[in-house]
């Protein structure tokens, strides 16, 4: 039995510009776009890793009115899951994002006690997201 990561959701609260940052700042590839009640999901893939997507989807989007309100409220806060990537440019990637409208950065980047070296950065929405040296 093999089982593999087919998607991560990133919560968002404007589509439209986390579309850009994700699809325009990053490079990731629109793979498609769904509507339902108002709500939209856009799928995304990245060059390297095009079998999983990156699902970017409303906080009230297929969800309660008390539970959209309530992740609505921690995506304010910026409390919610941090989402990881790695790059094999950092300086280039962390430039890109420096000067992307909406970003804001955390964390230059740093060599890590753990052997790493990462940028950290919320994206339009607010979720932290930290980019590392492949």
């Amino acid at each position: 039995m093999t089982v593999s990561l087919s998607a991560v959701h990133i919560i968002v609260d404007d589509p439209d510009a986390a579309l850009a940052f994700y699809q325009d700042t990053l490079g990731f590839t629109k793979l498609f776009e769904a509507e339902n009640g108002g709500y939209r999901w856009i799928a995304l893939s990245t060059p390297t890793q095009p079998e999983i997507q990156i699902v970017l989807e409303q906080p009230h989007g297929g969800r309660s009115q008390e539970n959209g309100d309530a992740i609505a409220a921690l995506l304010a806060k910026g409390e919610l899951q941090m989402v990881n990537f790695t790059t094999d440019d950092l300086d280039e990637t962390f430039e890109k994002i420096a000067a992307a409208p909406g970003a804001e950065v955390l964390q230059e980047p740093t060599d890590q006690p753990w052997g790493q070296r990462d940028a950290a950065f919320r994206d339009p929405a607010g979720n932290m997201v930290r980019i590392a040296q492949r």
